[in-house]
């Protein structure tokens, strides 16, 4: 079954790109590096606003 949005891993795992996996360290870490914040503060900023990419 293939969502609308949603890509697939090599291994044909479902990999959502329109959202931040807050509790994975990687994650975070390149979103705080792209919107030019500390990591506590993008893992803050997931927690509040939710999993979304374009509303963190």
């Amino acid at each position: 079954m293939r969502r609308e949005g949603i890509a697939t891993t090599s291994r044909g795992r479902a990999q959502n790109r329109a959202e931040v996996a807050g509790g994975q360290d990687h994650e975070v870490r390149y979103e705080a590096s792209k919107e030019g914040v500390s990591r506590s503060k993008a893992k803050d900023t997931v927690k509040k606003l939710g999993t979304s990419r374009s509303k963190v």
